[in-house]
């Protein structure tokens, strides 16, 4: 997580299509040839290679993109039982060093022994064919909406984005543009199964990527294994609705915060989870008129609060970033990253959510929108439906949504904690709904984002582990 020019990046952050819509077939992905991997996923124990893929499937004998996939391999050939696809969400994220990152996240041995784990970054992503808008972080730091004070500020967006989008769509990669989508990405992996010559795939996705095995589960479910997706973005992925979640997540997750500070009177926030939410208010109230000398307004500061609300590890920093606003001392220094464009996260993410669902254009639904949610979710829904460059994007859906629905085998997992900022729990609930009898869900009472691995809850993570290695999983849905 960086900050720059006073705004902080996130790390990150569908059905049977209609038959004009579906793709050709492709010609056999031939199997990728194992070495070396980038700096990135060097000395990690992992070997990388490449396949390539159609840029659009609907012509398969067309122009091809190269995709880049890892392998953390078994040692174990007569434990192992396939291969388990990876995807850490995003959309966006770089995935070639994610089977060493559960390596280092203590994942059990058992599932190691079990499978082939295989990363990958998706088309547009770093050593993907990647893709770029063409943008200096200062003119897009951020995908996560920008916080609206009135409907003056949901107007001068509106220009601001539009030049985004207009950029992305005469950027060196607009030919690429329209393509950039989670079927799309869907079938890239279904093109990696089978240069691995698998039957079937197992899968673990979190955040984004639970959307990504939602879809692919729904393209091919026949080919689906054990599918486990932890913190869900619902059925329809980031779209417009998701994006609104956003202040109802920050609802969910704030009181975990506020009895942090309040536990802590060395930061001088409050005494009392209330007057912690009230210093909230202030603070943004404050720099709303006035910013801080280092670039802090009210807009950054409640993005910067957010993206610290996704892990418990950052609630001290946000802390100390609170005490030095509050007191006119310098912010602390985040923690560095780096992208490849140096804007092909921000640019890949963009990509894929503009593209996967049609935004609403008109500039007035946004600020109805901002109304409505400033009351509903006070701390954060005034950016949470505030207007993005998708409303402008210059390309529209190439296909319908996929529709995620109860047909195909009882084969998901889902993994949800109850207050996560990112992807709320309502947003899980409707997934598991549009499952049926496919999914069981697993609600964890705890806060933040990422379940599995990431938080040290044993009943969670003991059921997780136990459906990747014997597909066991609750008779019904389960709370830990």
């Amino acid at each position: 997580m960086t900050v720059r020019n006073g705004v902080k990046l996130l790390p990150v952050l569908v059905a049977v299509l209609v038959t004009a819509a579906t793709p050709a077939v492709a010609a056999a992905a031939p199997p990728p040839e194992w070495g070396q991997c980038p700096e990135e996923a060097a000395g990690l124990g992992l070997e990388c290679g490449t396949i390539q893929v159609p840029l659009d499937y609907r012509n398969p004998g067309g122009k091809s993109i190269e995709i880049a996939i890892s392998r953390l391999a078994s040692t174990k050939p007569g434990k192992r039982r396939g291969v388990l696809l990876t995807n850490t969400g995003g959309p966006g994220g770089e995935g070639l060093a994610y089977p060493a990152t559960l390596k280092k996240l203590n994942i059990p041995q058992e599932v190691l022994d079990s499978y082939d784990v295989i990363g990958m970054d998706p088309r547009g992503v770093h050593n993907s064919t990647p893709v770029t808008c063409g943008q200096s972080l200062a003119e897009h730091p951020t995908n996560i909406p920008r916080y609206a004070r009135n409907s003056a500020d949901v107007t001068s967006e509106a220009q601001r984005v539009a030049a985004v989008a207009a950029k992305c769509g005469s950027s060196a990669t607009a030919p690429l543009l329209p393509y950039m989508t989670t079927a799309n990405t869907a079938r890239d992996m279904d093109r990696v199964r089978e240069a691995l010559g698998e039957r079937k795939v197992n899968y673990f996705g979190i955040s984004y990527g639970t959307y990504l095995g939602s879809v692919y589960t729904s393209l091919f479910p026949e080919r689906s294994d054990r599918f486990l997706i932890d913190s869900a973005t619902g059925p329809g992925g980031w779209d417009a609705s998701f994006s609104r979640l956003f202040g109802q997540g920050v609802e969910d997750r704030f009181p975990d915060f506020a009895k942090f500070a309040a536990s802590k009177p060395e930061y001088g926030l409050g005494r009392t989870p209330a007057q912690v939410t009230a210093k909230y208010f202030e603070l943004a109230a404050r720099l709303d008129r006035t910013p801080s000398p280092d670039g802090y307004n009210g807009q950054v500061f409640r993005h910067v609060t957010f993206a610290d609300l996704y892990y418990d590890r950052r609630l001290p920093h946000l802390a100390e970033t609170w005490r030095a606003l509050d007191t006119g001392k310098p912010v602390p220094s985040p923690l560095s990253g780096a992208g490849y464009p140096s804007d092909n996260y921000i640019a890949s993410q963009l990509h894929v959510i503009c593209n996967d669902s049609d935004w609403p254009e008109d500039v007035g639904t946004y600020r109805r929108n901002v109304a409505i949610d400033r009351f509903r979710h006070p701390l954060f829904g005034a950016a949470a439906a505030d207007i993005t460059p998708c409303a402008f994007w210059p390309s529209e859906p190439i296909e319908p949504p996929v529709k995620i629905s109860d047909r195909g085998p009882s084969n998901v997992l889902i993994v949800q904690n109850l207050r996560d900022p990112a992807t709320p729990l309502a947003g899980a609930r409707k997934l598991r709904q549009a499952f049926g009898d496919r999914a069981r869900m697993v609600t964890v009472d705890q806060g933040g984002h990422l379940a599995y691995l990431f938080k040290d809850n044993r009943c969670a993570n003991d059921l997780a582990t136990e459906f990747l290695v014997g597909g066991t999983r609750p008779r019904h849905d389960f709370a830990c």
